[in-house]
């Protein structure tokens, strides 16, 4: 450690916020009166003493004198470089400041004692490791600003007490930090100072540099892009001065373009709030690409476009009756709806109460009965635009609202875009499979519906991209489906319902020969002098070869037809012009697929044997008929109870469940062995086992099967039923009547049996299918089964009509 020795006294020379260390040589102002005093008296002092002069620097810090100062020697008194008197003084060592005291001049004396500031040699290893460290450090920063001459006297200086106060030169210390080290006495400590000085001065500089290198790489890859962007510009006005444009065609110039825009009140203001905020943003900030994708939007909606509505009523029926066979329900909406409109047009009520008059049906009926092709043509009768939006498969509710602007990739939704693509504010907007719609994680999209489809709200729906109100109120919404039951309920009710249950089979004639045919032969390569399918063909095919509720298998059966008679005259099998007749089909497309029941031979029909009768049913693909098979266990097996199979659902069972109280209790009315039924185990089975069953309306069918069963008289072949059957043996009414009358007519039935309260529901069965059908209404299961079982025996059998 160091140690203190030799009492001094000195002038006091002080330094206003500035501290000189041993080894430091600094030119000060004698212009200042304190330092001239001292000067002045440390010369008066050295004519009586040997040496020169000496004055004591001591660091004054906000009027407050350190508590160690710096013997100081003046070399020389002379003029500064800027012409000032001054003096060069150089430091030599510390002094301890101890008490005031009296000397020649001005100045101020005060007593001292000089520190010891030796260091043992050789230096330790620990000391030579911070010396070296100490050096190194020196090195690197002196050679970042270039001072090599400066480094090689670093690397000279051996003493640590020298080396240490070196750093005094350093003009990033602070005077604070440099007074520290003036009252550091130990030489190591004040090195080790230094050092830690040093060091962090260097890691902020790294940080510094760090940080000001990418700034600089940030403003040059500005600077290159605004010089870009730039010479892009002078390009494209160069190519448009050169194609003849005009300067105003710039399609960046988004406030031009909004002010020209003939947009609503509120839109416009929307728009241009959002164009001040494209001005204010940089071309680097993604906000600006954001507006400009939603600035684009709306200047793209057709917001004050509309197309004039075809007022002929009589034209646009003629267009729906000439394009689509049947469908009356549709078309008479279609037509009540222009009628309408062209009455309130006319007296000056198209708009009331901000709302317009549009449409909002829901066409629901089985595949391929030409829902989706209905839209077009309603479309095409109103002279409006048409938009398809397929809604199959939607799980996002953000698919109909449209997705925040602040998500990367955010579009409207597909209501909005559909009304853009129209280029329309009153287009003919068809939801395709509007039961299809699923919910997950991220919303319900059927929920999102809610107000697109409700005529009292979607005068003010707002999307969640476009964030403005949009009016909807003159769209004409056709949604389509297959089930309704799929369809939320609160979403139903919004729309108004129009049942689309299927074509009778002179319908499908009809619909072949006009429109299947034609559309068929052209995509054959044929033209309708070539090849002629005749109306016998046409039926068969209809009836024999496809049993559905629509026309979709009828056309493929056309197409298959057609192109083996075209691929036949290319292989010089058959010669052109051709007429196809009903013998003909068989060899060109094979055997037909669904032979009615009525036409098997006796023993191969189902109901040939007792157990087995027939029924009818609704299904996503239109009306079926539906066979119910029963059997009784051996007594033996004492497999007592009721087994049902054909994977039926919970009302099914209830059903069966029910017929079989029925019988159980009111058997022996019905003079029926009823006592099979309490020790034989009952088995009844529905065919089709893959297919899901359920519902209330094979309750008689399965009655009649069981009744079947214990008497042993067959069911009639004619005869098919349907209706829900109580513990009384009441029939109580079902629905979807003519839908299974259609299905019942397909499949060669004549005879059919309903519930009483049903009887209503024939005014919409086709007339031409109930002049075919003897359709009998009844209230008691006793009336279904004198109408449905055979006579006990065959000697006293009836003649049974067979369906033609």
């Amino acid at each position: 450690m160091a140690s203190t020795s030799t009492p001094l006294t000195l002038p006091v020379l002080p330094l206003d916020d500035e501290v000189v260390l041993p080894g430091m040589v600094v030119p000060l102002d004698l212009s200042d009166s304190e330092v001239r005093a001292a000067v002045e008296a440390a010369q008066a002092a050295a004519r009586t003493t040997p040496g020169k002069p000496r004055v004591l620097l001591v660091p004054r810090i906000d009027g407050t004198y350190a508590g160690t100062g710096v013997l100081g020697t003046v070399e020389q008194v002379g003029r500064l470089a800027d012409g000032d008197p001054g003096a060069l003084i150089r430091g030599r060592s510390r002094v301890r400041i101890g008490a005031g005291t009296t000397g020649p001049g001005a100045a101020l004396w005060v007593e001292g004692t000089s520190v010891d500031e030796s260091v043992p040699e050789p230096l330790p290893g620990q000391v030579a490791e911070l010396v070296k460290e100490y050096k190194a450090l020196a090195t690197a920063w002196l050679r970042k600003r270039g001072a090599w001459q400066v480094v090689d006297r670093v690397q000279a200086i051996d003493d640590v007490s020298a080396l240490a106060d070196n750093s005094g030169y350093s003009p990033f210390l602070t005077t604070d930090q440099k007074v520290e080290l003036l009252e550091t006495a130990d030489p190591v400590a004040r090195l080790k100072l230094a050092t830690q000085q040093l060091r962090d001065h260097l890691a902020e500089q790294d940080v510094a540099e760090s940080i000001a290198k990418d700034v600089q790489e940030g403003v040059d890859k500005q600077q290159r892009e605004f010089l870009l962007r730039r010479q892009l510009e002078a390009v494209r006005k160069e190519l448009r001065e050169l194609n003849g444009e005009q300067e105003g065609m710039e399609s960046d110039d988004y406030r031009s373009r909004v002010e020209a825009a003939d947009l609503p009140e509120k839109v416009r203001e929307a728009a241009l709030k959002e164009v001040d905020k494209l001005e204010r943003s940089s071309d680097q900030s993604p906000e600006g690409s954001w507006i400009r994708t939603w600035l684009d939007t709306v200047l793209e909606m057709p917001w004050n476009e509309r197309t004039e509505d075809a007022y002929d009523i009589q034209g646009a029926q003629a267009v729906l009756d000439a394009e689509h066979s049947g469908l009356q329900d549709v078309k008479e909406r279609i037509t009540e709806y222009l009628a309408v409109r062209k009455r309130r047009t006319e007296r000056g009520l198209g708009v009331v109460g901000g709302r317009r008059g549009g449409a909002v049906l829901a066409l629901v009926g089985p595949p391929g009965v030409g829902k989706t092709s209905l839209g077009e043509s309603v479309a095409h009768a109103m002279g409006r635009k048409f938009v398809r939006v397929a809604l199959g498969g939607v799980r996002d509710e953000a698919e109909i609202r449209g997705h925040r602007r602040t998500y990367v990739g955010a579009l409207p939704g597909r209501v909005v875009r559909a009304i853009k693509e129209a280029g329309s504010m009153n287009p003919v907007v068809l939801l395709d499979e509007i039961d299809k719609v699923g919910s997950d994680f991220r919303g319900d999209p059927a929920a999102a519906l809610l107000e697109v489809l409700d005529p009292a709200q979607n005068h003010t729906f707002r999307d969640h991209y476009l964030e403005v109100e949009l009016d909807l109120s003159d769209v004409v919404f056709l949604a389509t489906a297959n089930v309704l039951e799929a369809i939320p309920e609160a979403l139903a009710d919004r729309m108004e319902i129009v049942r689309l249950d299927g074509y009778t089979e002179d319908e499908k004639v009809v619909i072949a020969r006009d429109h299947l045919l034609p559309r068929q032969l052209e995509r054959a390569g044929l033209d309708k002098d070539e090849v002629a399918i005749d109306e016998g063909a046409l039926r068969k095919l209809a009836g024999e070869y496809t049993r559905e509720a629509g026309v979709r298998n009828l056309e493929r059966s056309i197409a298959r037809l057609l192109r083996k008679v075209a691929a036949q005259h290319e292989l010089g099998e058959r010669e052109l012009p051709f007429t196809v007749r009903d013998e003909d089909l068989r060899s060109l497309i094979g055997r037909p697929h669904h032979v009615p029941e009525s036409a098997q031979d006796p023993a191969e029909r189902r109901t040939s044997v007792p157990g087995v009768a027939t029924g009818l049913a609704v299904t996503g693909a239109g009306g079926d008929v539906l066979y119910v098979e029963a059997s009784l266990a051996d007594p033996e097996t004492g497999a007592a109870g009721l087994t049902l199979t054909g994977q039926l659902g919970d009302v099914m069972k209830e059903s069966a469940q029910i017929a079989l109280s029925f019988l159980r209790s009111r058997g022996a009315e019905l003079e029926l062995p009823v006592g099979d039924l309490k020790d034989r185990g009952v088995h009844i089975h529905f065919p089709a086992g893959a297919v899901p069953k359920d519902g209330p309306s094979a309750g008689v069918t399965m009655t009649t099967a069981l009744a079947s069963l214990l008497s042993g008289r067959l069911v009639r072949t004619d005869v098919a039923m349907t209706g829900e059957v109580s513990l009384t043996g009441r029939v109580l009414p079902i629905g979807g009547v003519k839908q299974k009358l259609l299905a019942a007519h397909r499949a060669g039935v004549t005879t059919v049996i309903i519930p009483k309260r049903n009887e209503p529901d024939l005014d919409d069965v086709p007339a031409e299918v109930l002049d075919k059908l003897d359709v009998h209404t009844v209230t008691d299961v006793r009336q279904v089964l004198e109408l449905a079982l055979a006579p006990a025996t065959a000697d006293a059998a009836p003649e049974v009509p067979v369906a033609a």
